[in-house]
């Protein structure tokens, strides 16, 4: 089994910064790819950005391209959500993932382990 908690969520204003941090324990996480997805309310879990094993290949949805960075330390068994220039519109619950494949798959249905999630709101 893997365990995954995420830390980072908060409110902030339009246009400001967060950083998300996945922490990963239990099974060696080495041979996953890493995952954010995000949830609004009444609408279903999508794709945000994912990094393969060992990291370099990052791939973000359309909507957050340009503002959102994935990164993963494998030393730390850590994966980070760098997210710039928020707006409205991400405001959604933020759930980390990990999937027992080096390669991306952008489905939520491809995720074998979820963490419990982290609140994310961007006043206007």
């Amino acid at each position: 089994q893997v365990q995954l908690v995420e830390s980072g969520g908060g409110l902030v204003q339009a246009g400001g910064s967060l950083r998300l941090s996945c922490a990963t324990s239990g099974r060696t996480v080495i041979v996953y790819s890493m995952y954010w997805f995000r949830q609004a309310p009444g609408k279903e879990r999508e794709f945000v950005a994912a990094v393969n094993w060992p990291g370099g290949t990052t791939e973000n949805a359309d909507s957050v391209k340009d503002r959102f960075t994935i990164s993963r330390d494998n030393a730390k068994n850590t994966v980070y959500l760098q997210m710039n220039s928020l707006k409205p519109e991400d405001t959604a619950v933020y759930y980390c993932g990990a999937a027992r494949r080096r390669a991306i798959s952008r489905l939520a249905g491809g995720v074998d382990y979820w963490g419990q999630g982290t609140q994310v709101t961007v006043s206007s």
